[in-house]
Parts: C-alpha cells; sequence; structure tokens
C-alpha cells in the first residue's frame, strides 16, 4: 500500500512540475522575442542615421565596389569606422572562389579596402 501511495506522489510531482515549466517558458519565450525586436529596431535607427550621413547611395557606391573587384556581391553594411571620412560602405564579394571585402567611403567613393577575406571575417 506505501508503493502505491509513494508511486502516485512521485507521479503528482512530476506532473506538477513539467506544467509549471510549461506555463512560465512562453514568458521566457516572449521576453527573448520582445528583446531581439527591440534590438532590431536599434539597428534600423542606427542604419537610418548612418545613411542619412553618406553622400553617395548604396547603388551607387555598389557600382564603385564591383568596378574595384568584379563578382558577385553576398553581403553588405554600411558602417561607421576609422579611415576616410570614417563613414563607410563595406562588400562582401564573391569572385574568382574567393570572397574580397571593398570598402567604399560613403562621403567621397574612394575605394579604401580591396583585399582577400580572412579566415575570420567582420
Amino acid at each position: 500500500m506505501k508503493r502505491i501511495i509513494l508511486t502516485i506522489a512521485v507521479a503528482s510531482l512530476a506532473i506538477g512540475g513539467i506544467a509549471v515549466a510549461q506555463t512560465r517558458a512562453p514568458a521566457h519565450h516572449q521576453a527573448r522575442a520582445e528583446a531581439e525586436e527591440g534590438d532590431e529596431a536599434d539597428e534600423a535607427e542606427d542604419n537610418a542615421a548612418l545613411a542619412a550621413r553618406a553622400k553617395l547611395t548604396l547603388v551607387q557606391a555598389q557600382d564603385i565596389a564591383l568596378r574595384a573587384r568584379a563578382g558577385e556581391v553576398k553581403d553588405h553594411e554600411l558602417e561607421a569606422e576609422r579611415g576616410g571620412s570614417g563613414l563607410r560602405y563595406s562588400f562582401d564579394i564573391l569572385s574568382g572562389g574567393k570572397t574580397f571585402e571593398v570598402g567604399v567611403d560613403a562621403e567621397t567613393g574612394a575605394v579604401l579596402e580591396n583585399a582577400e577575406e580572412g579566415p575570420n571575417p567582420d
């Protein structure tokens, strides 16, 4: 009889623990999703502020980058970075089976970088 009562008690505790864990999980996931949405909104604001400072458009900078290194653009970003005017477009360009990073000054259009990506790209 004691075994039956003990088995029922253990099973009840296990089921109760699972139920509690499941009710807490969605709140944790929701908080993480809200934080990620906040990060994306902050990044969009930062990108908009940088774009407002740029004298060249993304299309113009990409044209300059592709003239410097023919290939296929795989990724791009506008970033505040040392060198040139301090604002540059950075393009990852696949050319000849290798990936190159080509940096274009967002104000002057000067090519700031045109080198093969290393093993640990930015």
